[in-house]
């Protein structure tokens, strides 16, 4: 099997988010990932996609959330870029410390290092791209 690509882009408004499955569900089709990766898959884009949306854009509808999952046979590595301002990654809130434990938010970047095989920002904090393995 050759690389595939497959892209999305969205609006930064919540609906625009709810894209997300129907993306994952059509690379599923056409790429021939298992379940249980595709399940990781869908769970990790629609957090990158949400934070990028709310965090990144402001939920402003003229900045736009652009998604790319590249497929080859060893790996799936998926990139999600919005036009916010950045942040840095480390200064995250751990969602496991006992002030955070019950907060409704604040879970993504900490899912996607336990179920990725790899996870990165560029130096401007704007571009998030995270590797699963087949």
């Amino acid at each position: 099997m050759s690389e595939q690509t497959f892209r999305l882009l969205l609006k930064s408004t919540y609906e625009e988010s709810e894209k997300v499955p129907d993306f994952v569900t059509d690379i599923q089709e056409r790429s021939n990932i298992d379940d249980d990766t595709t399940g990781t898959l869908m769970l990790l884009l629609s957090e990158a996609v949400t934070n990028a949306i709310v965090h990144g854009n402001k939920l402003n509808p003229s900045k736009t959330v652009d998604v790319e999952v590249r497929i080859n046979q060893k790996q799936i590595v998926s990139t999600v870029k919005d036009q916010g301002e950045g942040f840095e990654p480390e200064e995250a809130d751990n969602p496991l410390d006992e002030e955070n434990i019950l907060k409704a938010s604040g879970r993504g970047i900490f899912l996607m290092k336990q179920m990725s095989e790899h996870v990165e920002y560029d130096e401007n904090g704007t571009k998030l791209r995270f590797i699963l393995k087949r």
